[in-house]
């Protein structure tokens, strides 16, 4: 029923996704970012380019820094961890069996150790078996010992999200489940520039970091990335797009969603969206949302995730927590669906931009 639901929906879309092209059709399109001269000289990287540049800077700077998880020796899946191993050795970039709760495991005791670990797993989906040391462990290292010790040396990167034919075991979005545990910080990039900047601040975090990367971006998403050392801020949302009627909040992929949507609403419907990419999930930036919704009034909130209980529904009650008396409109989710992760109906799994143009619609004309 949800599918066929579904697919009435999207087939109403003159120009759109149809059966036809299913395995094909794209849901949003990359808005590469303007660069920052302030950062210097720039080169043009996609992202999983510029998250290798960022581990090699890591290395080169930092001769404790270590790699290691499912084939990084030979750069990975999606070769993030390319020529790494060449240049560095394979004392310090080298392969791990095939167990997550291994590899997060002995990153958090070599981590404890006072060595920076780059732990790699190889999807986000595969995390799992490896949760109770995340979240038992790794998290709660410092607090259990009074601040005596800490592993927060400790980065874990993992392929995050829909790539277009993932599935239910290589497309999830399972940031909430960590957003959920004190101790851990969850940053998620929107592009190649943030990628190297948040990861580089990831590694040189002293608290244990989620990583995730966006796997659709890592070829499709290319720009101009600074080549220097750079970071970016943890905890710092960005205002990519300045509005006044209606503020849409997202992180990762969908960011590039809400960017195309602002146009169209303007174009279309003369209605001025302002758009944040969250960044870090946790500890997120609840000023920069709360500032923009108590401007706005209105707010929708996007991700791939399914709706009940992800991260969309915490931002959800603390803006109407803090923002009750500013706002217009009941707070609006677009979000995946409440079933596992489909193959063929990907794109109709996901928040598209219709979807997120619609809901525009419905705060703009909420009475």
């Amino acid at each position: 029923m949800l599918c066929r639901k579904l697919l009435g929906r999207c087939a109403l879309r003159k120009g759109e996704v149809t059966l036809q092209n299913v395995r094909t059709a794209a849901h949003f399109t990359y808005l590469p970012q303007t660069p920052n001269p302030a950062l210097g000289d720039t080169t043009k990287l996609n992202m999983f380019q510029s998250i290798n540049n960022a581990m090699d800077i890591a290395m080169e700077k930092d001769s404790s820094a270590v790699l290691f998880g499912e084939d990084v020796a030979f750069g990975g899946v999606f070769r993030c961890s390319l020529g790494l191993q060449d240049k560095y050795g394979s004392a310090r970039v080298f392969n791990t069996p095939l167990t997550e709760q291994g590899i997060i495991g002995f990153g958090i005791g070599v981590a404890a150790a006072g060595t920076t670990a780059i732990a790699e797993i190889q999807f986000a989906d595969y995390i799992f078996p490896g949760f109770d040391q995340l979240v038992n462990e790794a998290a709660k290292y410092r607090y259990r010992s009074g601040n005596e010790y800490n592993c927060g040396g400790l980065t874990v990167r993992a392929p995050w999200g829909a790539v277009g034919h993932g599935a239910l075991y290589h497309s999830q979005s399972p940031e909430a489940f960590f957003a959920h545990c004190p101790g851990l910080k969850v940053v998620i990039p929107r592009g190649p520039t943030q990628a190297k900047g948040l990861l580089l601040s990831c590694i040189r975090d002293q608290n244990p970091c989620i990583f995730f990367e966006p796997k659709i971006l890592y070829r499709i998403a290319a720009e101009e990335v600074p080549v220097t050392d750079y970071t970016i801020p943890l905890s710092q949302a960005e205002v990519l797009r300045e509005g006044s009627d209606v503020t849409m909040i997202g992180w990762g992929t969908v960011v590039h969603v809400l960017l195309e949507v602002a146009q169209m609403a303007h174009d279309e419907l003369g209605v001025s969206c302002e758009v944040i990419d969250l960044q870090t999930i946790m500890p997120y930036d609840s000023e920069t949302i709360e500032k923009s919704v108590k401007k706005t009034g209105k707010a929708m909130v996007v991700h791939e995730a399914p709706l009940t209980q992800g991260f969309g529904a915490e931002l959800a009650a603390r803006l109407q927590e803090e923002c009750f008396l500013h706002l217009e409109a009941p707070i609006q989710r677009v979000t995946g669906w409440d079933t596992p992760f489909p193959y063929i109906y990907e794109p109709f799994y996901l928040p598209d931009k219709w979807r997120c143009f619609d809901t525009v619609k419905k705060l703009v004309d909420y009475m």
